[in-house]
């Protein structure tokens, strides 16, 4: 559990710690080629860069530093995560919201989405047909309104854990929601989640301000900045914050992702668990203002940013992409992407394959519906190892203690065995001829690949009853 003391507890406060002038004046800046190589070779020693250092990248507009840019993220993901990516899939409990997000299609004042909270036996229903796919990971999405209250939030937790199927179960729920107070955060940790994400949208204030109207408590931008900060503060030790990059200049949010991500190191000793970067996407009545999209090439380079400055925050990269981009920007250093997702409300048991069908039940348009099949298959093709894997957190390894793994470099020795052992529960139970072929074919290199070992002895022994046998969930 992140260290709280009296001196470091803010939120009660609603510390700003934004400094708007300070980072536009960082946006201003001038840089020449040996800065920008400078901070690079900084970021490859694995420490956490500055925001002044972070503006250095964002300033690199020569197309041979971008690509300098793009290598180094490329080897720092290889370096700390190796080629592990970990799948998840995103489950939308409930639409109803008193917020009027102008971006979002769940707004208040959108007439044409249809407002639905699943029934218990509808979740079941959601969870199985995730389940039969070959999930181990979900992300439970609320609206914020009164019905979803922290003790709601907590029950649904606790039905989705209960549920088997098969040889199948769901061995972590994280959940993005608003954002609790400290009371609100005691009774979800009780339902044994994982991570608590809060996106800020924003951190410009006056664009938070347009976008989030009226006097919700949404509309409170000290409140939702504060809110991961509480989250730490109730004992939950893994917290995700993110950006809506499209709402203000992509460079700005970047230092504002920087900028929390320090924020809660300094003051709480551990940094975000993971970062997530959507962009901006059509929606059911919404009329998007485009004056701050941002661009493909834009997006590369924020990806690429954001691993150079939090080496050991994972990069959540979603299905709002589409998959040619998601195939190209893997590389910059993601860790986490969902896969096989669906965000109308029931639609893993009702949608059909177009999303034309289900547009006014979602909060936006996807860009990769693809099945987590092919998915897998076409991370396997890339080299990457797919990952279900959930052993840190259920051994501890979260928060500071998940550092204290991370930092040497010794989470590759943990999480790569453990990585292939749950490829391998997904290829014997779930998976096409094809992807069972690519799969066992990128388990014998890999295994190739470690030096003798008693843990290799154990691994092989580990993958071979998980073949043979109903064992599961074997984990280092």
């Amino acid at each position: 559990m992140s260290r709280v003391t009296d001196s470091n507890r803010l939120s009660e406060a609603g510390y700003d710690f934004i400094d708007e002038d300070f980072l536009h004046s960082l946006m201003a800046r001038q840089v020449d080629s040996a800065e920008v190589r400078d901070v690079i070779a900084k970021s490859m020693s694995k420490q956490p860069l500055s925001l002044e250092e972070t503006a250095v990248l964002l300033a690199a507009e020569q197309p041979e530093l971008v690509e300098e840019i793009f290598d180094a993220a490329r080897q720092l993901k290889r370096d700390v995560y190796g080629n592990r990516i970990v799948l998840f899939a995103p489950l939308y409990i409930g639409n109803e919201c008193t917020n009027d997000c102008q971006y979002c299609a769940f707004r208040r004042s959108n007439r044409d989405v249809v407002r639905r909270t699943l029934e218990p036996a509808e979740i079941r229903g959601q969870v199985e047909a995730l389940l039969a796919k070959g999930h181990k990971r979900l992300i439970l999405v609320f609206g914020e309104h009164r019905r979803y209250s922290p003790a709601y939030m907590a029950e649904c937790v606790r039905e989705v854990y209960a549920i088997r199927l098969g040889n199948g179960n769901i061995r972590r729920v994280n959940i993005n929601a608003a954002p609790l107070d400290h009371a609100g955060y005691r009774t979800v940790k009780e339902s044994g989640i994982g991570t608590f994400q809060i996106f800020q949208e924003t951190y410009h204030h006056a664009t938070y301000g347009q976008v989030h109207p009226g006097t919700t408590r949404k509309g409170d931008y000290l409140w939702r900045l504060d809110g991961v900060a509480r989250a730490m503060e109730a004992g939950l030790d893994d917290v995700g914050i993110g950006a809506l990059f499209g709402l203000y200049d992509w460079r700005f949010e970047v230092l504002g992702l920087v900028a929390h991500s320090l924020h809660l190191q300094k003051h709480y000793h551990v940094g975000p668990h993971t970062i997530s970067f959507p962009r901006l996407r059509p929606a059911c009545g919404v009329d998007l203002d485009e004056s701050h999209l941002t661009g493909d090439d834009e997006f590369k380079r924020l990806v690429a940013i954001l691993r150079l400055s939090v080496p050991y925050t994972g990069l959540i990269l979603t299905a709002r992409e589409p998959p040619q981009l998601r195939r190209e920007v893997m590389a910059f250093g993601v860790s986490q992407i969902d896969a096989g997702s669906r965000i109308e409300l029931g639609g893993y048991t009702e949608a059909g394959d177009s999303q034309t069908q289900a547009r006014e039940r979602e909060q936006f348009e996807l860009g990769d519906i693809r099945p987590l099949d092919a998915v897998m298959r076409e991370l396997m093709t890339d080299g990457y190892i797919p990952s279900f894997c959930t052993a840190c957190y259920r051994l501890g390894r979260t928060g500071e203690h998940f550092m204290e793994f991370a930092i040497p470099g010794f989470i590759q020795n943990l999480c790569t065995p453990n990585a292939l052992s749950t490829l391998m529960e997904y290829l014997t139970d779930y998976g096409s001829q094809e992807t069972c072929a690519a799969g066992k074919a990128l388990i014998r290199k890999e295994i190739d690949k470690m030096p003798d070992s008693q843990r290799k002895v154990e691994l092989i022994d580990r993958l071979r009853r998980i073949e043979e046998t109903d064992e599961r969930d074997l984990y280092f």
